[in-house]
């Protein structure tokens, strides 16, 4: 049995071909663009920020203190910066939290003895965030 030219006519009638318009190419075509030019934008962004912190050591001195070693680094040291620092329970509860100001200087790193009450043991110390001080 062979198909005829009139059958692939009634087929093609029958189930057309989906096709995407033009003009929803041209907008999917956008949307995407813009949307690399985000993920482009946030990356450059995000990569290099101006203030970074960590903390080498900490200790626990009591279950109302806990000490550290804060590390900051500042591409210009000229400009001071300021970190926000959480102290966590074992239950991952936060038992205390400070913002650290750093004073504009002369070395790109810049290591600051920090000290932060709680009002329960703290197990762990982070750095939340840094940023330049304003």
């Amino acid at each position: 049995m062979s198909i005829t030219e009139a059958d692939r006519e009634r087929i093609s009638r029958r189930y057309p071909r989906k096709r995407l318009s033009p003009a929803v190419l041209a907008v999917l075509g956008v949307v995407v663009l813009a949307l690399i030019g985000y993920v482009v934008w946030v990356a450059s962004h995000r990569a290099n920020p101006a203030v970074t912190g960590r903390i080498d050591t900490f200790a626990i001195v009591s279950d109302n203190e806990v000490t550290a070693t804060l590390t900051v680094e500042r591409p210009d040291p000229s400009v001071g910066a300021k970190c926000f620092l959480i102290v966590q329970a074992l239950s991952y509860d936060r038992v205390g939290e400070s913002w650290v100001e750093i004073a504009p200087g002369s070395q790109r790193l810049t290591t600051v003895p920090v000290s932060l009450r709680t009002f329960k043991r703290g197990t762990a110390i982070t750095v939340d965030s840094c940023t330049t001080a304003t």
